[in-house]
């Protein structure tokens, strides 16, 4: 750590966390709008490329087929809502998100990702309004489809105006460039080792992204280990519409539009932050690709969305193309490390994560300060893969 500045780990903190992505960085937020004394070690640069926290834009939508999902994507939304009114910022793009159906494409149009989790949200009380495919025409003459159900709550996420507004958030708290060495149980606290000195702290956060299982084997005689894979979209393009229809697809007229069945999902411009409309095409995990012949985003193109056919195309190049940290089962990790009191992870966002970064900060905030959260998160406890951790061990160590 540089001896040029106030050294922000000079005594004993309330909350260190280590890594300094949106997790990280809403974590430490809430606690120092609590009054904590907190620090963000971050490896590498916030904000970096190599992050899965670096870009321009990322969906936020409520639309998922778990209701828990759902519910959770609700109240990051309202999170949301207050960080943009306690820092006089707005960082959500309002522009609603849709999702669509074609039968040319999925013939079972009514067993479609976005009819399903249309009928889930509405039972939950989440209004979604359906368009028939003429509405569809009429209201976005680019695009083709039998179905599309309109989240008016969805849109953008301003990555780059989140990142500088929690960093003036959290000033000197931020210290990057270090790598921490050792993680350490004192008695009550924890000391943190790095490579430009050390930290004493009551409670320690890990949200190190693929870094995690480094940190975690930092701590002596832990048995957990995460389950992590790493995954991106297969595309991810930009589409330059011509000049006199470049008006369709401005997010004050385009929403965020969504095919998951088919692993596309489409952000519209925004003026001054994205100037192209970006289309990416993934391989949801959860998602059957039997169902539908778009195997690229020049598929989705000629079958979908003809109003860009037109358009000049180029790879995504200037932003990161999303880096997913998939887990074997699925679920978030969010919770304390077993066999430590003050030592909590948050991990295994599936791709899907950041729309909840206030919610998933609010949570380690409270679960490190407060003795517990308000959310009911038990099935995202990383105790689950320290269990099967210990039984491994214990089947190795007794061959039948």
């Amino acid at each position: 750590m540089s001896t040029d500045s106030p050294d922000p780990t000079d005594g004993v903190l309330d909350l260190l966390v280590i890594g300094g992505g949106v997790m990280g960085l809403f974590t430490a937020y809430h606690a120092a709008r609590a009054g904590d004394r907190v620090a963000v070690l971050e490896r590498g640069r916030v904000g970096d490329p190599a992050t899965a926290s670096f870009g321009k834009t990322r969906s936020y939508r409520r639309d998922y087929l778990d209701a828990t999902y759902v519910r959770f994507a609700d109240e990051a939304v309202r999170l949301w809502g207050e960080f943009e009114a306690a820092e006089a910022v707005s960082v959500l793009v309002r522009c609603g998100c849709l999702n669509i159906a074609s039968s040319a494409v999925t013939p079972e149009v009514e067993e479609t990702y976005g009819r399903v989790t249309a009928g889930l949200m509405n039972a939950l009380g989440m209004p979604v309004s359906t368009l028939s495919g003429a509405e569809v025409t009429a209201r976005y003459p680019y695009l083709r489809a039998d179905v599309a159900d309109l989240d008016p709550v969805g849109g953008l996420v301003n990555l780059p105006l989140v990142t500088a507004t929690l960093r003036g958030a959290l000033g000197e708290a931020v210290v990057e460039g270090v790598t921490v060495t050792a993680v350490e149980p004192d008695g009550d606290l924890v000391r943190v080792v790095t490579d430009g000195g050390e930290a004493v702290a009551r409670s320690v956060v890990v949200t190190a992204g693929h870094g995690t299982n480094d940190v975690l084997a930092l701590l002596p005689d832990n048995v957990l280990q995460v389950p992590l894979t790493r995954d991106r979209p297969s595309e991810a393009k930009y589409f330059t519409p011509p000049a006199p229809e470049r008006h369709l697809f401005t997010a004050d007229a385009m929403p965020v539009i969504a095919y998951l069945d088919t692993g596309i999902y489409l952000h519209p411009i925004v003026p001054g932050l994205v100037e192209d409309v970006k289309i990416g095409y993934y391989n949801p995990p959860d998602i059957p690709r039997d169902r539908t012949g778009v195997t690229s985003i020049a598929d989705f193109v000629a079958q979908v969305m003809p109003g860009l056919a037109a358009a000049a195309v180029r790879d995504v190049d200037d932003v990161d193309g999303c880096d997913y940290d998939l887990v074997a089962d699925d679920d978030f990790v969010l919770g304390a490390v077993p066999g430590f009191a003050n030592v909590f992870v948050g991990v295994g966002w599936r791709g899907t994560g950041y729309k909840f970064a206030p919610w998933v900060g609010r949570v380690l905030f409270e679960l490190a300060r407060r003795e517990g959260t308000v959310y009911d998160i038990g099935r995202f406890d990383p105790a689950r893969f320290a269990d099967l951790a210990l039984e491994t061990v214990a089947l190795e160590g007794h061959p039948s």
